[in-house]
C-alpha cells in the first residue's frame, strides 16, 4: 500500500514520539514517489534532533528544506521564518512541516491559521506507544487535546511510530501497531501508516498491517553514530 498524501502535512506529537525522524524519511519517500516535496523545520522548542540536522541528506535527494538564515541556524530562538508562509501558499505537491513537541511546539501553528485557510491541510499526531505519555488511550487523548487547543486546529489523522530506538524489535513494532490500530477505531480518526525501521523489513511480514508502512532509516543519532544511508 502507497502512503497517499498530498497538500500541506503537519506532524505533531509528544516530545520523543520520533515525529521529526518520521518528518524526514516521509519526505524522502514520497520524493522517490514522483512527488515534488518540500519540508520545513517549525520546531522552535528543541535546539536538538531537529529536521535542519538532516538538510544535506534531505537536499541530496531532492527534497527542499525550508529553513531560518544559515546565521541562525544552530540558534536556540524562536525564528519563524517568512519562508514558510511562502511555502504553504505554494506548497507543490506535497509540503512537510515538521512541529515541535506538545502543545508549547504546536503553538506556532496557531499564528498561520490565514495562511492554512483554503488550503489541504492535514494535522497528523505521532504516537509512539512505548513512550510513557502515550501508552494508554487516556495519555493519547490528553495529548491530542492539548495540542489541537495549542493549534486551535483539529487532528485529522494518526501515524504509528512504535519504537526503543536502538532497542527496537518485531515485537514492539507489531504490538505498537494493534495499539494504535485499536486506538484509531476508539477515536474515528484513520491511521495513515505505521514505519518500521529498515533494519526489520525482512523480519516483519509488512501484509498483516491493515495500512502503508514507512520504512525508517535513522538520521537523528548522536555524534558518536553514523546516520543511514536513504
Amino acid at each position: 500500500m502507497d502512503i497517499d498524501l498530498r497538500g500541506i502535512v503537519i506532524i505533531v506529537g509528544n516530545y520523543g514520539s520520533g515525529k521529526t525522524e518520521v518528518s524526514i524519511n516521509l519526505a524522502v519517500n514520497r520524493k522517490r514517489a514522483g512527488l515534488s516535496v518540500r519540508i520545513a523545520d517549525l520546531d522552535l522548542v528543541n535546539p536538538y534532533f531537529r529536521t535542519r540536522e538532516a538538510r544535506k541528506a534531505l537536499a541530496d535527494v531532492g527534497v527542499e528544506v525550508v529553513l531560518p538564515p544559515e546565521k541562525y541556524l544552530h540558534a536556540d530562538l524562536p525564528l519563524l521564518s517568512p519562508a514558510i508562509a511562502a511555502m504553504i501558499r505554494d506548497h507543490g505537491d506535497l509540503a512537510i512541516l515538521d512541529v515541535g513537541g506538545e502543545d508549547a511546539g504546536a503553538t506556532v501553528l496557531a499564528s498561520l491559521a490565514d495562511a492554512f485557510r483554503g488550503k489541504n491541510v492535514q494535522l497528523l499526531q505521532v504516537i509512539n506507544p512505548s513512550r510513557p505519555a502515550t501508552s494508554t488511550f487516556a495519555g493519547c487523548r490528553t495529548m491530542r487535546e492539548k495540542i489541537e487547543k495549542a493549534s486551535r486546529m483539529e487532528i485529522t489523522g494518526l501515524i504509528g511510530n512504535s519504537n526503543l530506538i536502538d532497542e527496537t524489535g518485531t515485537e514492539e513494532i507489531e504490538s505498537g501497531y494493534e495499539f494504535v490500530r485499536s486506538y484509531a477505531a476508539e477515536s474515528g480518526l484513520p491511521l495513515k501508516f505505521i514505519t518500521v525501521p529498515r533494519q526489520l523489513l525482512e523480519e516483519i511480514n509488512t501484509r498483516q498491517f491493515a495500512c502503508p508502512v514507512l520504512p525508517i532509516a535513522r538520521q537523528l543519532v548522536p555524534p558518536w553514530k553514523k546516520a543511514m544511508a536513504f
